[in-house]
């Protein structure tokens, strides 16, 4: 069997696009570009966080605090975008899912107001499962880290 051919490099991935290679939708989508892709290689998600997520009346009403489960969800997705754009248009819509979440460290809050820059790289790829390490960072400081394996599946 051959490999895939390889997916060209792209600089920018819109919401609309993101919508398409992913099923995802509000309130759990959490990326809303992607500004730099390198098939099988990495990719670089932004996710602009608002006042109105709809986590922040409860964690916590008097200093909103973004949930790490939701920054590292962020990250997953930033992966699966580059796993769909890396394997092509016949992955698009189909499901990956987390398999492993290894080394997270949660090192400064996320709040309404800052944009996140989600950093991805992937470490390995064996058949349908991908592994990455995936950075989150604010105003270009680690905000969080984590080394994560995901299966991309049909639904």
């Amino acid at each position: 069997m051959s490999e895939t051919p390889a997916a060209p490099a792209m600089t920018s991935v819109d919401i609309l696009r993101i919508m398409e290679m992913i099923p995802h939708r509000y309130p759990m989508l959490l990326v809303d570009k992607v500004v730099d892709m390198k098939p099988r290689e990495s990719a670089v998600g932004i996710k602009n966080v608002t006042a109105n997520e709809p986590y922040f009346p409860g964690h916590f009403p008097t200093q909103p605090v973004m949930p790490g489960v939701m920054i590292v969800e962020s990250m997953a997705q930033t992966a699966a975008i580059l796993v769909v754009h890396s394997l092509g248009k016949e992955s698009e819509g189909k499901l990956v899912y987390f398999m492993t979440i290894d080394e997270a460290r949660f090192r400064k809050p996320v709040g309404p107001g800052d944009q996140m820059h989600i950093h991805v790289t992937c470490l390995k790829q064996r058949g349908p499962v991908w592994k990455f390490r995936g950075e989150a960072k604010v105003d270009g400081k680690l905000t969080a880290e984590a080394v994560f394996s995901a299966m991309i599946m049909d639904k």
